[in-house]
């Protein structure tokens, strides 16, 4: 093995067409994860999250005040900042100091009652609150109604060193064909243990070693596919819920790639307040995907 290895090396080194190539492909990869850490980073990136606060129908108090019903344990926040109504298709926010949150940036005063959230078959209507670094959301999923937090200046933010990452290898891009799907739809579960119908935009199939794997794959919309899978180094090497890949759309052929170099941890990774979709079965290879973001953290 070390004898190919070198005559590989030797090859590269004698070729300076193969050797721009691979630093070409190296340097796009680098470049996409930077871009990846700089989207971590930013306000509405997942490193800051430090609460996921379920609504129950009615009135839902908020603060750092343990008999809240939305507890926050920061003695920086309010011990009773405000109340959440959740009432049928709505969330209303009531404002309960002087110096309060703002909605959409504009500041409210005590006693001030705004809706926060509201959602019909068509759309969803969704304004941020914030509080002096402190900023969340009211999101929904499936029939469950909640508030996702942010600390501007969370510790998981402010001492974050990167994620470990397999040696980029251009044997990980492979050429891919997408076969048309069977089923209109593809069932995917998340960490809460809900199941939904997502877009399916058919099973890829790609190559490694000689055996033939595949892939079922959604269709988000935009010009790539979304995929969660797993292989055998989750739970080891790389995290245990599985990682997600985002592929280009196939040409008119079913033609495309699919680059490991780029598999990247889910939310679940970095937080416990998120709520991460799960690899369905038939995306659970067997083999060692040696390629893209290693584990990261304990979630």
């Amino acid at each position: 093995m070390k004898q190919i290895v070198k005559i590989l090396s030797i090859l590269i080194l004698s070729n300076p067409l193969m050797a721009q190539k691979e630093t070409n492909y190296t340097s796009t990869v680098e470049n996409w994860h930077a871009k990846r850490i700089q989207d971590l980073k930013l306000d509405d990136g997942w490193l800051n999250l430090e609460g996921l606060f379920w609504l129950h129908k009615g009135v839902n108090t908020f603060g750092s005040d343990s008999k809240k019903d939305c507890f926050y344990d920061n003695t920086a926040f309010p011990k009773y900042l405000g109340d959440f109504i959740f009432e049928g298709d709505s969330v209303v926010w009531v404002n309960k100091i002087d110096q309060g949150a703002a909605v959409n940036n504009q500041v409210i005063a005590k006693g001030n009652k705004t809706t926060i959230f509201k959602w019909n078959a068509e759309k969803e209507i969704t304004a941020v609150l914030t509080y002096n670094r402190f900023k969340w959301v009211v999101i929904k999923r499936e029939d469950k109604i909640g508030i996702r937090f942010r600390n501007l200046d969370a510790k998981t933010l402010t001492t974050f060193k990167g994620i470990e990452r397999f040696p980029v290898d251009e044997k990980w891009k492979l050429k891919a064909v997408l076969e048309k799907p069977q089923d209109n739809f593809l069932m995917i579960s998340n960490v809460l243990g809900q199941t939904t119908a997502q877009k399916n935009a058919g099973k890829l199939t790609f190559e490694i070693e000689g055996v033939h794997y595949s892939l079922d794959v959604i269709d988000e919309g935009g010009v790539r596919y979304f995929i969660t899978f797993a292989d055998a180094t989750s739970g080891k090497t790389t995290y245990g819920a599985g990682r997600f890949i985002e592929v280009p759309k196939a040409d008119a052929d079913g033609n495309t790639v699919i680059d490991f170099n780029l598999a990247y941890n889910p939310p679940c990774a970095f937080t416990a307040f998120a709520t991460c979709p799960l690899p369905p079965p038939q995306n659970r290879l067997k083999i060692a995907i040696n390629a893209g973001e290693k584990n990261f953290g304990h979630h």
